[in-house]
Formats: structure tokens, sequence, C-alpha cells
């Protein structure tokens, strides 16, 4: 069964970068310390330029502060081109050793012109099922 837990967004020079993030409790085990989430990304280009997806960088922190942080070219093998008005969608997951965690980071862009810029992935929260938060 997949749990949905809600929609971030983050909009940097017109191109949305949307995240939805699920728990896939059929591929986690719990009694093993092994937590894994799936995550939905909708990339928009609402901008006046076509950029291309070269890079990305993420910052998967876990519950108990321990940090991965991944870096690569493209998303999924791809690194895609998005003129304006056009959306790519894809989806990826991440296991992590805790039962909560928080992933953020951002795409570079480069434009058909050869510019080079970051462009921002919404801090998302990975939460299991029936975990009880506690606010301060």
């Amino acid at each position: 069964m997949t749990k949905v837990q809600g929609m971030y967004r983050a909009l940097t020079r017109d191109i949305e970068v949307v995240v939805e993030p699920f728990y896939l409790e059929e591929q986690s085990d719990p009694e093993d310390d092994r937590y894994v989430w799936g995550y939905r990304i909708v990339i928009s280009n609402n901008s006046g330029v076509a950029v291309r997806l070269v890079n990305r960088y993420w910052n998967i922190t876990d519950q108990n502060g321990v940090v991965d942080e991944v870096t690569g070219p493209g998303v999924v093998g791809e690194q895609p081109r998005l003129s304006p008005g056009d959306t790519y969608e894809y989806s990826s997951g991440c296991p992590l050793d805790t039962p909560s965690g928080l992933m953020f980071g951002h795409y570079q862009m480069e434009t058909d012109e050869g510019e080079l810029f970051d462009v921002d992935i919404p801090a998302f929260s990975l939460d299991s099922p029936g975990l009880l938060r506690v606010l301060n």
C-alpha cells in the first residue's frame, strides 16, 4: 500500500518543481531498519526560454542527522530539455535506515545560450505512517 504525504513546491526563475513523496510499505522492513520512499517530481518551465536539466544535487538527511549527498548528470538517466510551457515528470526513490528524514536539493539547468543556473528542489519530509511527531 502506498501512503501519500502531501505536495511540496518551489519556484526559481519561473521554473516550478513539485514533489510528491510517498512511503513504500511493501519495500520497507522496519524490523531491519529499512524504510523506503518513492517520490514523483514534476518540473514545469513557465519561463520564456528553453532549458535542459544537466545535473542534480540531493541532500538526504535521516532523523539521526546523517547526511547523504548525491550528485550526478540528469535524472533517471535523462537530461530533459524543456521548451517554454513544457513539463517533465519522473519518479524515483530513497531508502533510509531511520523512520523519517528530509530531502532537498537543486537541478542545474542550462539555457540554449549556455547560461547555467540552479533551480531549487523544495525540502520535503519522509515520515513513516504512524510515526508520532512531537513539536516543541
